[in-house]
């Protein structure tokens, strides 16, 4: 059994605007119908865009807000028990203050004030102590070391079992790697999601 969260992840401005990112959700997806292929039964947790997608083999279940990604994880991991967590999303860092009442009116600057959101991979640590969790990092131009330097870190401060510590400029470029072995280095999605694969069913038959 193996649950997936994948793609953006909004914030409210006002009650028309949100703080977005540009993830996709297409690495979460990818993985699903993979995973799902190879017999695994598979949720998958879906940010908004891919309104299209399905696959039979999948159980979606379909979010857009940080909240509510926040409160889909928590009935999953309290209701079924996970083999693997892959969290893929792209979770919002920030969200506004203070909620905005209504529409800002266009034509004028406002200055938009900031809080930090809490981490969700600590609440799926909290609720699936016994899962097997893999993390997901994305920077952008670093250097290789500096990459798996930041990866490692996050693993470490996460308590995660693996991540995948990837960067999307100057190109693709994806490190698989736990607190001791790079398992992999990637210079494409599907590599990365069919090496990952590979690594997940070697650690399950341990």
């Amino acid at each position: 059994r193996i649950l997936i969260t994948a793609g953006p992840t909004w914030v409210a401005i006002d009650k028309v605007r949100v703080i977005s990112n540009i993830a996709s959700g297409e690495t979460g997806i990818l993985l699903a119908d993979k995973l799902s292929e190879q017999g695994a039964k598979v949720t998958l947790i879906l940010g908004p865009g891919n309104c299209d997608y399905r696959n039979s083999k999948v159980k979606i279940v379909r979010f857009r807000f940080f909240e509510e990604l926040r409160q889909a994880l928590k009935r999953e991991l309290k209701a079924s028990r996970y083999d693997f967590i892959i969290h893929s999303a792209a979770v919002s860092d920030f969200a506004p203050q203070k909620p905005i009442k209504g529409k800002l009116k266009s034509g004028r600057p406002y200055i938009l004030r900031l809080k930090a959101l809490p981490k969700i991979s600590a609440d799926i640590r909290r609720l699936a102590p016994e899962s097997r969790l893999v993390l997901f990092k994305l920077e952008s131009g670093l250097k290789d070391e500096e990459l798996i330097r930041r990866g490692r870190k996050t693993l470490a401060d996460s308590r995660a079992d693996l991540i995948v510590a990837n960067m999307i400029e100057p190109r693709y470029k994806a490190y698989i790697l736990d607190g001791k072995m790079i398992y992999s280095c990637c210079g494409s999605k599907q590599e990365m999601a069919k090496n990952l694969i590979a690594t997940l069913v070697k650690e399950f038959k341990k």
